[in-house]
């Protein structure tokens, strides 16, 4: 397979120098308008950045303790993370962090200088409406499956799943399934990649995926596959880049990744890079952000492209640093 990629012409190589660069330069850009609009982006940019650096084989491109200082930074007092210093704590920034410090081995960094790991597993938990075992964003309660998933996430990498209720949690994913084996944001809601992702993860790690009518769900997944080689989110949308993640985990969570045209979609992400400034962006010929870049990477980690390090299709993370947290 690697041999198939070599022939590619250049233009459709990965730039990973260039990507590289990009990612690095992020940080350096507090004279652009840009830089403080996304402010509320901080920490998760931080993650997507760092995890494509750690995919791309490049794990020390960004100063390590300079990583800790920040996402330390970012923390309140009840355990919660917010984007940025100054900012709320939200459920995506505290998952973000934990990635994080997870990625580049500092819980005890988390213990010593942060609030602990039980003051975050507490935070998350609190989060959690008993009733319906679904998840809040914050405090003013917001519920949504991509915060039920964010829990599942942040807990079972702090081992500390025990302190929500996981069943309930599976009940509502269950009411959320739909008659085209697809998943929405909350019951009865329509069947949406992103949203299956966060399902079927989440299943996943409470150790329920037989749940899930593979089958059923593999068809309308493979379905997204469009001219071009592109994958969207839902029917009759345009390709993005960003559908090479939720689509191809949630296909390789359910062993059916060999039902789209893996060689079209490299094509497809491949042609979205600025190979000379570094980036992704969602199509061909767009901007490039760092959002797209990350799952751009993702999706040609899932399909083996060469020189990318293996990525774990349930946390979004680096394999090895799931194994290394989770002994597996």
């Amino acid at each position: 397979m690697a041999e198939a990629f070599k022939k590619l012409p250049e233009k459709l190589q990965l730039a990973t120098s260039a990507h590289v660069k990009y990612i690095q330069s992020l940080d350096t850009r507090k004279d652009e308008y840009d830089y403080w609009l996304t402010e509320h982006l901080r920490l998760n940019g931080l993650y997507w950045g760092l995890t494509a650096l750690h995919l791309l084989g490049h794990p020390d491109a960004l100063p390590r303790a300079e990583t800790i200082d920040f996402v330390l930074s970012c923390q309140h007092e009840n355990g919660g993370f917010g984007a940025a210093p100054g900012h709320d704590a939200h459920m995506l920034s505290t998952v973000s962090a934990v990635q994080i410090l997870a990625t580049i081995d500092a819980f005890d960094d988390l213990e010593k200088r942060g609030r602990g790991k039980a003051q975050v597993g507490k935070y998350i938990a609190n989060l959690q409406n008993r009733q319906t075992g679904t998840f809040a964003g914050d405090e003013w309660g917001e519920e949504d499956t991509r915060f039920l998933y964010g829990a599942f996430n942040a807990l079972s990498l702090l081992g500390l799943l025990y302190l929500v209720d996981v069943d309930k949690a599976v009940d509502h994913i269950v009411a959320c399934a739909n008659f085209d084996g697809g998943y929405g944001v909350s019951p009865g809601a329509e069947s949406h990649a992103g949203q299956i992702f966060t399902c079927v993860a989440a299943l996943t790690i409470a150790g329920r995926r037989g749940l899930v009518d593979a089958d059923r769900l593999g068809r309308w997944l493979s379905e997204r596959q469009i001219a071009g080689g592109g994958l969207n989110g839902r029917p009759e949308k345009k390709e993005d880049v960003c559908y090479s993640w939720w689509v191809l985990s949630s296909l390789e969570m359910i062993g059916k990744t060999h039902w789209i045209d893996r060689d079209q979609l490299i094509g497809f992400i491949l042609r979205c890079q600025d190979t000379e400034r570094g980036g992704i962006s969602d199509r061909p010929g767009d901007m490039v952000d760092v959002w797209h870049t990350l799952f751009g990477i993702t999706g040609l980690s899932l399909l083996e492209y060469p020189g990318l390090q293996p990525v774990d299709e349930v946390y979004c993370m680096p394999k090895s640093t799931i194994e290394r947290v989770l002994g597996r």
